[in-house]
Parts: structure tokens; C-alpha cells; sequence
């Protein structure tokens, strides 16, 4: 994650003597290229021999980094890069910096955190960042954030709510940090509590009951299910059962995300 600064204040100085987000996400990334590049290059050195008596895989691999390198050499990050399925497999094996999937933070001021959509710096990081870097940015407030560690789930609550926004910049870089890394949640509710529990985007309903057992994915049956948002709206499972929105799923069945589920299973 690299985190933006998208503010004015006069009395928190800049390195650069003014507030530029973009031009410091392109500071950041040049460094993490230019040590990238170094590193290309090196391995590269290295495969000359294994490359002149054949080896298939060293073969492979510096058909990838010589692509990189170019890459690299243009000012684009590993992550643009040109490369088919089966090479971004390979260049994965490298661990390059400017490969990573990166978030970013925009840092606004408290008072500009419920319309900070409309505040230019944050308008100039969206557009850069999906145009040149195929990445997520999210809006936080670092102060508000500092201000809400110190508040009851109550006062936190009332507190955003005099900001006029529904949640702190934490929920929303932690839905886009899941969503970035291919991960889902769902729930399991009993008498004694809630648990949320992570999955990866695509898991059918044996393999999120995995999670919870193995046990419960050998012996799958089936999946009674209900959506977050329907439970919350009917206000209890005989409710959801009776709107029909409370259903049996199967093992075909694709967990989506927020679902609460209770699975049946016989071992």
C-alpha cells in the first residue's frame, strides 16, 4: 500500500515544497523500478550459461526477463508489463517490487473526508493510477483514523456520523485489500456467536464448509444459506425463510460474498 498525500496545510511541510500525489506515487515507483531493473539484469547475468548448454526452464525464463527488462527500461513497472498467463507465472518466481498489487491511500483532511470524491488530488491519483497502473485507490483520513482508536464503538459511530461519512477509511481499504487479493468472507451464526470466516473468490459451498473442517467438506450435503443484507433486512432466519430469501444450496453452489451459511454434513 502506498499511502498519498492529497491535502494542503501549511504547517505540515512537503519534502518536495508542494502537494503533488501523482508525482510522488511516480518517485516511489521509479526506485522500486530502478532496483527491479538491477535485479533483472543480474539474474539474467546469471542464466548466460545455463542458457548456452539449453536448459529449457533457463530458456523460458530469460525470454520473461528480457521483456521485463524492457519493460523497465521504458519507465513501466513490472505489473504493465506485456506477458501471457504462463510468463506472469514465471516472472511471478522473481518477486519483483514493482510487480506487487498496490493499493492507494489517499490522505485527506478530516473535514474533506465525506466529499473527498470531489477533491482534486484524489480526482488526479483515480485516473492515474487506473490508467497507467491498473490499481485500486481508497480515500482515508490518517487523522480520523488516529482520532478513533481512543473511541467506544458508540462514540466512533456518532463521531463519523457528525463527519457526515457511514464508515471509517479502514473498512473501505480493508474490503479493497480483500478484493485486491481475491479473498470473500462469509458467516456461520450460532447461539453462542458469529464467526467470519475468508475464502478465495470462486470457492464453491464444500470447499468454504473446508474452511471451517475438513470434516465438513468430505461430508458435504448441502448448504442452507441467506445473503448479509436479506438477514439484516428480515431480521431473523424464520423471517429471511418465510420472504424466501433463505434457500438450499448444493455443492455447486458459488459462495458469494457476505453469505451466511449453515452447512449439513454426514462423515
Amino acid at each position: 500500500m502506498q499511502v498519498v498525500r492529497c491535502f494542503e496545510d501549511a504547517d505540515i511541510h512537503h519534502v518536495s515544497g508542494s502537494v503533488d500525489p501523482v508525482r510522488d506515487i511516480e518517485v516511489i515507483n521509479t526506485e522500486l523500478m530502478l532496483a527491479d531493473l538491477e535485479a533483472v539484469q543480474r539474474r539474467r547475468e546469471r542464466l548466460e550459461k545455463d542458457i548456452k548448454r539449453g536448459d529449457k526452464t533457463s530458456v523460458a525464463e530469460e525470454a520473461v526477463l528480457g521483456k521485463l527488462e524492457a519493460a523497465l527500461s521504458a519507465g513501466r513497472p513490472a505489473m504493465v508489463a506485456e506477458l501471457s498467463d504462463e510468463e506472469r507465472k514465471i516472472a511471478a518466481g522473481f518477486f519483483l517490487l514493482s510487480d506487487k498489487k498496490t493499493i492507494f491511500a489517499c490522505n485527506v483532511r478530516e473535514e474533506d473526508l465525506a466529499a473527498a470524491h470531489s477533491n482534486p488530488y484524489v480526482k488526479r491519483v483515480d485516473e492515474y493510477v487506473g490508467t497507467h497502473l491498473g490499481c485500486e485507490e481508497v480515500v482515508i483520513s490518517a487523522q480520523i483514523e488516529s482520532d478513533l482508536v481512543d473511541l467506544s464503538g458508540a462514540e466512533a459511530k456518532e463521531f463519523l456520523e457528525h463527519l457526515g461519512v457511514s464508515e471509517s477509511g479502514i473498512g473501505a481499504l480493508i474490503r479493497a485489500t480483500y478484493h485486491l487479493l481475491g479473498l470473500r468472507t462469509f458467516f456461520t451464526a450460532g447461539d453462542k456467536e458469529v464467526r467470519a470466516w475468508t475464502i478465495h473468490a470462486g470457492d464453491l459451498a464444500p470447499a468454504a464448509a473446508g474452511v471451517i473442517h475438513t470434516d465438513f467438506e468430505r461430508g458435504f450435503i448441502k448448504a442452507d444459506t441467506v445473503a448479509y443484507d436479506d438477514l439484516v433486512r428480515c431480521g431473523s432466519i424464520a423471517a429471511a425463510r418465510a420472504a424466501g430469501v433463505y434457500r438450499m444450496e448444493g455443492k455447486e453452489y458459488l459462495v458469494q460474498d457476505g453469505d451466511v451459511m449453515l452447512f449439513k454434513f454426514a462423515v
